[in-house]
């Protein structure tokens, strides 16, 4: 049986469609106050009959923070695949980030060793060395710490070095780093709220580039790897470099909306975080900018992802095409 953690966010939701679509038994760990409600959604998407596929999906009430529940979640499991992670780059919730990141990975990894399950650990491009050349990025770059490193990107870099740990006591392991990642039946969260903003009224874009792929190839990629003999490798899984205007732009076309007209540069991002900062303040909600975005709005980042491609024979999907099937089923659930 197949354990997955995160199984009701983006990447979970549209993994345990897989898993059960290929007829796999999945176990997925959800918290007590977690709604499943998503992934028969997002498997109502590809398929005419979910419950069909959902006889074969067991839910079971653990933390990752929690090895006494996690040891009743990893009886029978045979392979892990790790997504729960905190995504967030809101100051207020960095330290919770962290601890939670790094030692849920740490626990995962030490059950992993103890039950000899297979694990394939999502981590993030965040967790890979770049610098401020426009060289392409690869796995062979090196981590510097430095205050311009995000919080996230120091939580996501901390739990892959749980993963180097378990490995070099005899864990079985893969690990992935996505870019930003794209897909249906999570609007209000993540990067799929792009295409919410850009819905909404989008005004403004940066020039900044970065790499964007589908959940679709996320997933793929990632049950190819668990079911091949590779093993101790990390993997950048992009589909494509991007600058943040032409994503927003065909966000916009395939919505059929304004696009962004006024370029934010330095100064002006910095004047918008700002503003949201105190807006979050009075409206006790989480900032749509943070310091930490603003930052990275305007940095040009080219992701390689030639180790996977060659590694598993694959091919990404091209960006406009992720983005046009994002957009439609967008347009079918926004306009009933």
């Amino acid at each position: 049986m197949i354990l997955v953690t995160g199984g009701t966010g983006l990447v979970g939701t549209h993994l345990i469609y897989e898993l059960l679509n290929s007829g796999e038994n999945v176990r997925a760990i959800k918290r007590k106050n977690s709604k499943t409600e998503k992934v028969r959604k997002i498997i109502s998407y590809y398929h005419e009959n979910p419950d069909e596929l959902l006889k074969n999906l067991e839910w079971t009430e653990a933390d990752i923070l929690d090895v006494f529940s996690l040891e009743d979640a990893m009886k029978g499991i045979d392979k892990v695949y790790h997504v729960a992670a905190i995504v967030s780059f809101n100051p207020k919730d960095h330290q919770q980030m962290i601890e939670n990141n790094i030692k849920g990975t740490a626990n995962i990894v030490n059950l992993c060793i103890e039950h000899k399950a297979r694990l394939c650990h999502v981590s993030s491009v965040a967790a890979i060395g770049r610098d401020n050349t426009q060289n392409m990025v690869t796995e062979n770059e090196q981590w510097v710490y430095s205050k311009k490193q995000s919080a996230y990107g120091i939580s996501k870099f901390e739990s892959e070095r749980e993963v180097w740990r378990g490995i070099a006591e005899g864990l079985d392991a893969v690990i992935v780093n996505p870019s930003i990642i794209f897909g249906p039946g999570h609007w209000g969260e993540g990067s799929s709220a792009i295409f919410s903003k850009v819905w909404t009224g989008l005004k403004f874009y940066t020039k900044g580039i970065t790499g964007f792929v589908g959940v679709k190839d996320v997933v793929h990629c990632m049950i190819k790897l668990m079911n091949s003999n590779i093993n101790n490798e990390r993997y950048i899984l992009n589909g494509e470099n991007v600058s943040y205007k032409k994503c927003f732009e065909t966000i916009a076309l395939e919505l059929n909306v304004a696009k962004p007209k006024f370029f934010a540069n330095k100064f002006l991002s910095g004047i918008v975080w700002r503003l949201e900062k105190m807006r979050s303040f009075i409206i006790r909600k989480p900032p749509l900018v943070t310091r930490e975005t603003a930052r990275t709005a305007n940095k040009k980042y080219y992701f390689s992802n030639e180790k996977i491609c060659l590694a598993i024979n694959y091919k990404f999907e091209p960006f406009q095409k992720t983005v046009k099937e994002t957009a439609l089923r967008f347009l079918l659930e926004h306009k009933k």
